[in-house]
């Protein structure tokens, strides 16, 4: 994989670089700018080059039409807060008034194009729709750099047709995500252990196998747990099943068994009468065995002998990865889980392991829960990228960059 240092001298060149600026907003405020600080590394650098950054992402979902709610204007504004210089938004992606800001540039200027997503041509399944579009975007730069990491794992107009128009390479958040999830897949430090959680299996399903045949230690927690504890004939009550992968997660469990891998699940949990929605949600919890489960209850967390067995399995590892929360973090009640397994990571970090946070939900909890980020060895700023990469998937923002 190319990187920035192949791209030579960039003193006056113009590079076109995307970055994953696709931040959680309340209305026009940013209410996690973690993804616009991850890409201040290459910015500065590029800048300390003398070359003319002009920046390109997306926000949201729009579906290929003008949303205003939308607009990368707050990003804008945050990016100019935290360089310390003035970062104008461009009204659109490569039209008018891209090309007028781009040609009014000065070295070590920098620019942000208007959501990339509000061209229908930028997701579109087709090349021979993405490739023309791709083509006016590439006219405004002399060279690119990747460093979106949240969107290589989708072929789209601005990372992957753009790369296929100028020199390419990735930037240093990429490199550093790249690096650090091989870390886990290549040769890793033993005992390797993977904790897996969050809502659904299927979305793990692709990981799960791949992983049989690397880690140590397999620890499955959040509502995904339930459909392995189903497997094994335990009542569940009405918490979140995947009946159409019963079969699926037995034979996991036996691959597990033959691959000497330890498959860690819950052995109690945090149960209420239903899920906690609402104004008028009833929270009564109350922890029962995982193979005690009421059948009117909901489990939405992992209850306290299942945090400690998890903290210790975790603090006996030299290799950690986390992806998924072990239960409904979002409500105080049902967050102690997940706290126990970030608090494990930090302890385990700290005792010399290489500790990941897989991105998407696990590094939204770690920052809502008030974790610092320098207690892990690594927060991926990719969800259904880095899950991709564990996989050993290709994802195709990065061949392209070969």
């Amino acid at each position: 994989m190319k990187t920035l240092k192949d791209l030579g001298n960039l003193q006056g060149k113009r590079v076109l670089v995307r970055a994953d600026f696709n931040v959680p907003l309340d209305g026009t405020t940013i209410t996690d700018d973690g993804r616009i600080k991850a890409a201040l590394p290459t910015i500065k650098a590029l800048r300390e080059q003398g070359a003319k950054v002009i920046l390109m992402a997306h926000l949201g979902r729009p579906k290929g039409k003008v949303v205003p709610e939308l607009s990368l204007a707050p990003v804008a504004k945050r990016l100019g807060e935290l360089l310390g210089v003035d970062v104008p938004l461009a009204k659109d992606t490569y039209g008018e008034d891209a090309q007028a800001k781009v040609a009014a540039m000065n070295d070590g200027d920098v620019v942000l194009l208007e959501n990339v997503r509000f061209n229908p041509e930028e997701t579109s399944k087709d090349p021979e729709v993405r490739a023309p579009y791709a083509k006016k975007i590439a006219a405004l730069g002399d060279v690119f750099v990747s460093d979106g990491f949240g969107v290589v794992h989708r072929a789209q107009g601005s990372n992957y047709d753009v790369a296929a128009d100028l020199p390419a390479a990735a930037g240093l958040l990429v490199e550093k995500e790249v690096t650090a999830l091989s870390k886990a897949t290549e040769n890793p430090e033993r005992p390797l252990t993977a904790v897996l959680g969050g809502a659904k299996v299927a979305d793990k399903l692709g990981v799960i196998s791949n992983l049989l045949g690397k880690v140590d230690r397999l620890i499955i927690g959040g509502g995904m747990a339930y459909t392995f504890l189903k497997a094994l004939g335990h009542e569940v009550g009405n918490s979140l099943l995947d009946e159409s992968n019963i079969e699926t997660v037995k034979g996991y469990m036996e691959t597990a068994k033959k691959n000497g891998v330890e498959l860690l699940l819950p052995v109690d949990v945090v149960v209420n009468p239903g899920f906690p929605a609402g104004d008028d949600a009833v929270i009564d919890p109350k922890v029962v065995a995982a193979d005690s489960i009421p059948a009117d209850e909901e489990a939405l967390d992992i209850g306290p002998e299942t945090r400690k067995l998890f903290h210790d399995k975790i603090v006996d590892s030299k290799t950690v990865v986390w992806n998924g929360p072990m239960g409904v973090f979002e409500v105080p009640t049902f967050a102690e889980g997940t706290k126990a397994v970030a608090e494990a990571l930090v302890d385990a970090t700290h005792a010399g392991a290489f500790t990941i946070v897989g991105g998407g939900d696990s590094a939204a909890a770690v920052r809502n829960l008030g974790f610092p980020e320098d207690g892990f060895s690594h927060i991926s700023t990719g969800g259904g990228a880095s899950l991709e990469f564990l996989e050993g998937k290709t994802l195709p923002g990065l061949s392209v960059l070969d």
